[in-house]
C-alpha cells in the first residue's frame, strides 16, 4: 500500500483555517467572513488581500512567509501559530472538543436521516437491524479514527 505524501505546508495551513473556521461556528458564534478577518489583521497594522485570503483557504497559492501575518491569525482564533503550519502541532484541547461534538452530531444526523427515509415500509425489527449496522459502523469508524497510543 502506497504512503500518503506528507502535506504540504499551504495545505496544512488551509485544513487548518478551514477546521477553525467550522469550530467557530459550531460552538455556536457568527460564522467569520473575510471582512472579520481583514479587520482582526489591520487591528495588528497588517493587511490581507481577499485573493491572499482564498489561496490561504484553498491551499493553492504558494505558503505565506509572513510570520507576523500567521500569528494574527493564530491570536484571531486563539490557537498556537505553530497549529496553522506544523501538520505535527496538537490540535489545542478546544478545537478537539468541538471536532468531536461535530463528528457526533453528524452521526446524529445520519441516524436521524436513515430513521426518517426508511421508517414509512420496513418492520420494526428491520429497523433495529439498520440501526445496529448504523451503530457498528460509526463504532468502527471512531475506533479507526483514534491515534494509536
Amino acid at each position: 500500500m502506497p504512503e500518503h505524501e506528507p502535506q504540504k505546508p499551504e495545505e496544512v495551513l488551509a485544513e487548518r483555517l478551514n477546521t477553525l473556521l467550522d469550530v467557530v461556528a459550531a460552538e455556536g458564534g457568527h460564522r467569520y467572513t473575510f471582512p472579520d478577518i481583514k479587520k482582526a489583521v489591520e487591528d495588528r497594522g497588517l493587511h490581507i488581500s481577499r485573493q491572499r485570503w482564498h489561496y490561504m483557504r484553498a491551499g493553492t497559492g504558494p505558503m505565506t512567509p509572513d510570520t507576523d501575518l500567521l500569528e494574527a491569525l493564530a491570536d484571531f482564533f486563539g490557537v498556537p501559530a505553530a497549529f496553522l503550519t506544523n501538520a505535527d502541532a496538537e490540535t489545542p484541547a478546544r478545537v478537539a472538543a468541538q471536532l468531536d461534538l461535530l463528528r457526533a452530531m453528524r452521526e446524529a444526523e445520519v441516524k436521524s436521516f436513515a430513521a426518517r427515509s426508511l421508517t414509512s415500509d420496513l418492520s420494526p425489527e428491520l429497523l433495529l437491524e439498520i440501526r445496529d449496522i448504523i451503530d457498528e459502523t460509526l463504532t468502527k469508524q471512531k475506533r479507526e479514527d483514534r491515534p494509536a497510543s
